[in-house]
């Protein structure tokens, strides 16, 4: 059976500029890039020092000292590809010309006030706008999603994510100390999915916690996401298994009346190095007394930097016509935030008190 999972790539040549020098463009954006054979014109950093480094091993020609100088020498067609913290993306956008096309890293703003002033400049500007959730196009992700469109596990009624690992939130000095850090910056991934697939839920029931030796706001979280009485969507992350990798866990997994699907997702595990992704789904085998048998599909590309591609030639491809959806849109993905807004409200106000009763 083919399993169609790859992104398919625009159809024109559109050169990027990034605006921001941070691990994940190192890691990820030009790496993705690269690969995909994407021509990064330019980079700017307001230290850039960072910029120029990234230049010199990524061959990008040109260094610019401020996002008006980037604007002012930037190519017909640019894409703007904004990567750095949510504080600074109103300030940018008023930059960028009327009409840009822009991949905004996630999240969408700090909180939803903040999300609907971005959705607000965007529309303003007219700009063609969209949130780098690139989780949405992971090869395991696009994968399941292919599987699930053809029918092969029947009408899915289960969705889970899974994590119990132990995050190096020190690899990330410029969260670690935020307010709102699990959900707002990691599970936040995870809804944004569980839309991707069954659309907005209902309502929302959550509860995100500290560790009792850490300064971190928040380190695990429990989701729960209402679709109705047969459709149960649950996201359990722990970032503080600090036991080994004996136990450790990092899964997705689709339950559908004909079958499921699970996606290990090694990035996560032993982080930065990961471990390798695993992709299974199970059907009945006619031959062999009507039981499951689950079969291991081998996918090129994980979460880390293959995902990116993805993200960035939907943009591409819907700018030039060749998509028909922008599929993280700014538009689309306000909702995203109202239910990690939702999330910190049940949080705040808690479940029923037995004393009541």
């Amino acid at each position: 059976m083919t399993i169609n999972y790859k992104p398919l790539l625009p159809e024109t040549q559109q050169p990027i500029i990034i605006i921001g020098a941070s691990g994940i463009v190192k890691d990820a954006h030009l790496p993705a890039y690269e690969m995909a054979g994407f021509k990064v014109f330019g980079i700017t950093n307001r230290t850039l020092s960072k910029a120029q480094e990234l230049a010199e091993k990524y061959n990008i020609e040109h260094v610019f000292e401020s996002v008006a100088d980037a604007v002012k020498n930037a190519p017909k067609n640019t894409v703007y590809d904004i990567t750095v913290l949510p504080d600074q993306y109103i300030e940018i956008l008023e930059q960028l010309p009327d009409g840009a096309a822009v991949l905004i890293q996630k999240p969408m703003g700090n909180d939803l006030a903040q999300a609907r002033e971005i959705v607000a400049v965007c529309e303003k500007k007219q700009l063609v706008a969209g949130i780098n959730f690139q989780l949405r196009f992971a090869s395991f992700v696009s994968a399941a999603r292919d599987l699930i469109n053809k029918g092969i596990i029947g009408e899915l009624y289960d969705l889970e994510f899974r994590v119990a690992v132990n995050t190096p939130w020190e690899l990330f000095p410029l969260i670690k100390e935020h307010p709102r850090l699990e959900i707002l910056f990691h599970s936040v991934h995870y809804i944004d999915c569980v839309r991707s697939f069954l659309g907005n839920p209902k309502s929302v029931m959550a509860k995100t916690t500290k560790h009792p030796l850490k300064k971190l706001s928040s380190s695990r979280s429990t989701i729960i996401l209402d679709y109705g009485e047969t459709m149960r969507v649950v996201i359990n992350t722990n970032h503080d298994h600090a036991f080994g990798s004996h136990h450790e866990e990092s899964f997705i997994k689709w339950e559908g009346t004909k079958g499921a699907i699970k996606a290990k997702m090694g990035l996560l595990m032993n982080y930065p190095e990961g471990l390798p992704d695993v992709f299974e789904y199970a059907t009945i085998d006619s031959e062999n007394n009507n039981q499951y048998e689950w079969k291991q599909i081998a996918l090129e590309g994980s979460w880390f930097p293959e995902a990116f591609i993805g993200t960035m030639s939907n943009l591409m491809r819907f700018k030039e016509g060749s998509d028909a959806k922008l599929h993280a849109s700014v538009q689309d993905v306000l909702d995203t935030m109202k239910i990690v807004e939702a999330c910190y409200i049940s949080t705040t106000k808690g479940g029923i008190a037995l004393d009541e009763l």
